[in-house]
């Protein structure tokens, strides 16, 4: 006859373990931008590598030239593509049974009811504290380098390896707001103009912006009148957004932002990536023992990075206070 933890373990496997596709769905469920990078094929998998590398092209041809007849031509080579290099991060999480709460849920029914929950606890937490991870700055040990950390508040920093202070072309934009809390919903528009044109290069230009609260609420108030709501695709994926010239304009709540923190992002996703090991994009390992408690831990890990191609097309719009 089957344990109560031997029943637990094989519930778990046929519910958990072979479907971390569920996992990360319901991670991108639960957060518009990595929503809309799933869309559009920006979650990589790979399959190892001491770092995630991505090539750039950081300047053009240098051989372009206008000549006539005899003219010599310049063959000159061009040194034109570098690369970023961003380091694997790692999360892990676990499905934990006392055996106290294994022997008094050992009925066929409250198993089953168990196992839901621990599930239902894992596709939570993932999506809450992923979707926290997507738009830090990177700072707490061994955080992935989300979004604060690819566009800074004052276009500079170290991304991927590269030092922008150095590199121009791996700075994104920027623009602050002049005053204090001085923007409104008559002014907001002007804001907006002011950094999309900035990050505007012939068809490349953002598809999404994500607010903070405060500057939502104010953009909110500026279109209620014209009620320009988004397509059906992001209704359907659960956000409530608005139309910004092309691009879906949102208020994220997993956005990791304050309610004062006066703060949107402009993004270009056609450069931004998430890449994962293809080994560990939420996936299920053997089921634990510990040696000094009478339990049963089921882990699950995931490992990878944030990364952009090009930080010259992102940018943040920010209050100066």
């Amino acid at each position: 006859m089957a344990t109560p933890s031997a029943v637990f373990t094989q519930m778990v496997s046929t519910t958990l373990r072979n479907s971390a596709t569920e996992v990360a769905d319901n991670v991108s469920k639960n957060n518009a931008l990595m929503s809309r990078l799933k869309k559009k094929g920006k979650i990589k998998n790979l399959d190892g590598g001491t770092e995630i590398q991505v090539p750039l092209e950081y300047a053009e041809n240098g051989t372009y030239q206008r000549y006539g007849g005899y003219d010599t031509l310049n063959t000159n080579a061009s040194d034109v593509i570098t690369s970023a290099k961003y380091d694997w991060a790692q999360v892990a999480l676990h499905v934990v049974s006392s055996g106290r709460e294994l022997r008094m849920n050992s009925g066929k029914s409250a198993m089953i009811n168990l196992v839901k929950t621990k599930k239902s606890n894992v596709l939570k937490t993932a999506a809450n504290n992923f979707s926290v991870d997507f738009y830090s700055d990177g700072s707490l040990s061994n955080q992935i380098g989300g979004l604060a950390n690819i566009i800074q508040s004052n276009g500079q920093g170290t991304v991927g390896g590269l030092d922008s202070a150095i590199w121009g072309f791996w700075r994104n934009k920027f623009r602050e707001i002049a005053g204090t809390n001085a923007y409104t919903k008559d002014t907001i528009l002007g804001e907006m103009n002011a950094l999309w044109m900035m990050l505007t290069r012939g068809a490349d230009k953002p598809d999404l912006i994500t607010f903070s609260h405060d500057l939502f609420t104010v953009f909110e108030a500026s279109q209620q009148q014209y009620q320009r709501y988004t397509d059906a695709d992001m209704a359907k994926a659960g956000f409530e957004s608005y139309k910004y010239k092309t691009a879906d304009v949102i208020f994220d709540d997993n956005a990791n932002f304050a309610t004062n923190a006066e703060k949107g992002y402009f993004l270009n996703t056609d450069y931004l990536y998430i890449f994962q090991h293809k080994e560990a994009q939420w996936t299920a390992d053997e089921e634990k023992k510990p040696v000094n408690q009478d339990a049963i831990v089921i882990p699950y890990y995931w490992m990878g990075n944030v990364a952009s191609s090009n930080r010259s097309l992102q940018g943040v719009l920010l209050d100066a206070a």
